[in-house]
């Protein structure tokens, strides 16, 4: 409200359920603006923030019902918004459309996320014209409009001490799910196997589930970048890609751990996976203040085109095959994006402050780190052996005062590391 400022009127969103199939819904998860403001979980509602009035935080909300409650579950309700949330009012949902008139008349500003939410964005714009017709009688419409993502995005962006404890956990619980993951691959396991026993760790130990569909991608499957089949076989002589974050309080971690199914690398897997781990972790020591999201980024390119020369994959001077991109043929994305409430968090890339124009880290930031090389399994130009490898290493890095801290640095990716717990684990394993 400090930022928005006494003339301002804010409009934040929920969303409604969405149809899964007949008549079975998708399990509601509550939009991360709203859910960040006000802690509220249920679908269909609406919180409306008007700094400068006596009311300065209503909630639109479904109204409790008995008989829908034995069906779908307790509602907190209009009296429970207040009592439980600290809202200052409380309204259904349904009369939305007739006191955003009066809540919107008067101020100087109105700060929404356009283009997130069609019909509340129709509501609005008639809102606005039906107040402009008004002036007449004493009525004013907003003069401006602000995107959210100018004020609430940019709070998001820097993690307060409630948000890194949230986040902490979700990368412990994370941890957790990808060292037992870690001991627990074989020879002849099926990819979903894998993915339930991730998914069954985030619950177990408290989380809300995957922030994202987990990704476990044996074999050719680790290079396909947003692979969620999970079906395949785990074979023998084979990598597995697994890309998992578990969710808790709100906020997801993301991390991807990429070893062979055997327990052991082959030499040249090792060598494979070493030009993305020498990436990974240069990258990652350039994290601190006053660097950017580029920095981080060309020097992945850098590190892995140099990379990819030395395993036979492309030829001719890096600084060429750089300018020309050709290394795009297989490093495919960017190597860093914010992380927080969702998996591509909120905040802006580009600001001034950078060199290159784009924004420079500040303590609190919170990004991921993750070069990867991907050669097609039919990609005829690559050496043979290099056919069907896909290697991802990804650490989350909060930017610090002095400089970052691994958020996920007690998950495993040095090669004596990896094969050492694999070991472990099979030794452990009931017999």
């Amino acid at each position: 409200m400090r930022r928005l400022g006494p003339n301002a009127v804010a409009i934040v969103h929920g969303s409604r359920e969405q149809r899964r199939n007949s008549d079975v819904d998708y399990r509601y998860r509550q939009p991360s603006d709203l859910l960040y403001l006000t802690g509220f979980e249920e679908p269909e509602a609406v919180a409306v923030l008007t700094p400068g009035r006596k009311e300065r935080f209503t909630l639109f909300v479904r109204p409790r019902d008995k008989e829908r409650e034995v069906w779908t579950g307790r509602r907190l309700g209009v009296e429970g918004a207040v009592a439980r949330l600290g809202a200052d009012a409380a309204h259904p949902i349904a009369e939305l459309s007739s006191k955003l008139f009066d809540l919107a008349d008067g101020a100087t500003e109105l700060h929404y996320l356009f283009g997130d939410d069609k019909e509340l964005e129709q509501l609005i714009m008639s809102t606005l014209s039906t107040l402009r017709a008004h002036e007449r009688r004493g009525k004013r419409a907003p003069r401006r409009t602000v995107d959210l993502r100018t004020t609430l995005h940019e709070m998001r962006l820097l993690k307060d001490p409630h948000a890194l404890a949230q986040l902490r956990r979700a990368v412990d619980i994370t941890t957790e799910a990808h060292v037992t993951a870690m001991k627990t691959v074989r020879p002849g396991m099926y990819e979903y196997e894998i993915e339930a026993l991730v998914d069954y760790t985030f619950r177990r130990l408290g989380g809300a589930g995957p922030g994202y569909g987990t990704i476990v991608g044996g074999g050719e499957n680790a290079t396909i970048l947003h692979y969620t089949e999970n079906t395949a076989r785990l074979t023998e002589g084979t990598l597995l890609l697994i890309d998992a974050g578990g969710e808790f309080g709100g906020f997801t971690a993301d991390v991807t751990r990429t070893y062979p199914v055997s327990g052991r690398f082959s030499p040249v897997q090792r060598r494979f996976y070493e030009v993305v781990l020498r990436a990974e972790k240069e990258c990652v020591a350039l994290v601190r203040p006053g660097a950017t999201i580029e920095d981080v980024h060309d020097h992945a390119v850098k590190v892995l085109t140099a990379g990819m020369v030395e395993l036979g994959l492309l030829q001719g001077s890096v600084s060429e095959l750089i300018e020309k991109e050709t290394y795009k043929r297989y490093y495919l994305h960017r190597t860093s994006h914010w992380l927080g409430m969702d998996v591509h968090d909120v905040g802006t890339y580009y600001a001034e402050g950078g060199p290159d124009g784009s924004r420079a880290f500040v303590p609190g930031m919170v990004l991921t780190v993750e070069p990867g090389l991907y050669v097609a399994a039919d990609d005829t130009e690559a050496p043979a052996e290099l056919r069907g490898l896909g290697v991802r290493i990804e650490d989350d890095v909060l930017v610090t005062a002095d400089g970052h801290e691994v958020l996920t640095r007690h998950i495993p990716k040095d090669v004596d590391d990896i094969e050492a717990l694999m070991a472990r684990g099979r030794a452990n394993a009931p017999r």
